[in-house]
């Protein structure tokens, strides 16, 4: 037999086994493969370690590779993520660091990611895909610690400064006036309950009085009804007045128009005739016989005489 044969299949065997039993370990086959995301945390990442594990919606779905501050600015703190291969990381998903229960472990945990938003993509600049985060809960909670304690320190502030020794005085002098006052009141206490009793009697005589008056209030109305319809009365006839009128007028720009040529004319006629009969009067006046004498001639004159000679 030969013994080197048979020690070289031993080797060969025994690093088979080696080599099987490491891919196995490794994950073989059925290795993982994962893509690499940026995270940058505006606070504390206490409690938080490298390999923690980064859950979406509560399955896990990664680890923290790597976790180091920003040498620009050491209030953030950059997160590496090794994130499986397929997990919908899309454009709105959003990282959240949150604590494990009552240990105390962190891990990131992933949510949002919507049906239609695109996956996420590395922008220009960038090598790898940033993913955004927001407040955790205890960032969130210590935020509105601070502002409460703020306030309740301004509050503290103001009552300090309204408590001062001045307003302790002045309302100390304004509690023995109020003192002063109830003793002034309890020591007249007949004189207003007498006063209390006649304001009494007089608001009762005023709901009398008021009583009286709703009839008064009638009457007064429905007179106020009669003088609107006596008002609405008038109105009518002052526009039937105002209908008749218009039609009056109508009928003096017509009787204007046609007979007033015609009664100028009869008065131009009227003073031909009255100058005609003044003339005659006239005449009357300096020969009455005239008229039934006729007219005379008229004697020549001296030159007119001498012609008629020489003419027969």
């Amino acid at each position: 037999m030969n013994y080197a044969v048979i020690g070289a299949f031993v080797l060969v065997l025994g690093a088979v086994l080696v080599a099987s039993v490491l891919w196995l370990a490794s994950g073989g086959a059925f290795q993982k493969k994962y893509d690499l995301y940026l995270a940058i945390m505006n606070e504390s990442v206490a409690g938080l370690n490298l390999n923690a594990p980064v859950k979406y919606n509560g399955v896990d779905v990664g680890k923290v590779q790597k976790i180091w501050l920003e040498p620009g600015n050491p209030e953030q703190v950059n997160l590496f993520f090794a994130i499986e291969r397929g997990t919908p990381i899309k454009e709105d998903t959003v990282a959240v660091l949150k604590t494990q229960g009552l240990t105390g472990i962190a891990y990131v945990e992933l949510s949002g990611g919507a049906r239609e938003s695109p996956p996420l993509a590395a922008i220009a600049g960038n090598e790898y895909p940033l993913i955004r985060t927001k407040p955790s809960l205890s960032a969130r909670l210590e935020n509105i610690l601070t502002n409460v304690l703020a306030k309740l320190d301004s509050t503290t502030s103001g009552i300090n400064a309204i408590l001062s020794d001045e307003n302790k005085a002045a309302f100390k002098s304004a509690l023995a006036d109020i003192s002063a006052v109830t003793r002034t009141l309890a020591a007249r206490r007949e004189t207003l309950d007498a006063g209390i009793a006649s304001a009494a009697r007089t608001f009762d005589n005023g709901a009398r009085v008021t009583a009286q008056l709703g009839p008064v209030i009638d009457r007064m109305g429905r007179s106020a009804d009669a003088i609107e319809k006596m008002a609405n009365e008038a109105e009518r006839t002052s526009a039937s007045a105002g209908k008749t009128v218009d039609a009056v007028g109508a009928d003096i720009a017509r009787f204007t128009s046609e007979a007033l040529p015609e009664f100028e004319r009869l008065l131009g006629e009227m003073s031909v005739l009255a100058a005609s009969l003044r003339r005659l009067s006239e005449k009357m006046e300096g020969s009455p016989g005239g008229l039934l004498m006729g007219r005379r001639p008229v004697p020549p004159g001296p030159g007119e005489a001498a012609g008629k000679g020489a003419a027969k």
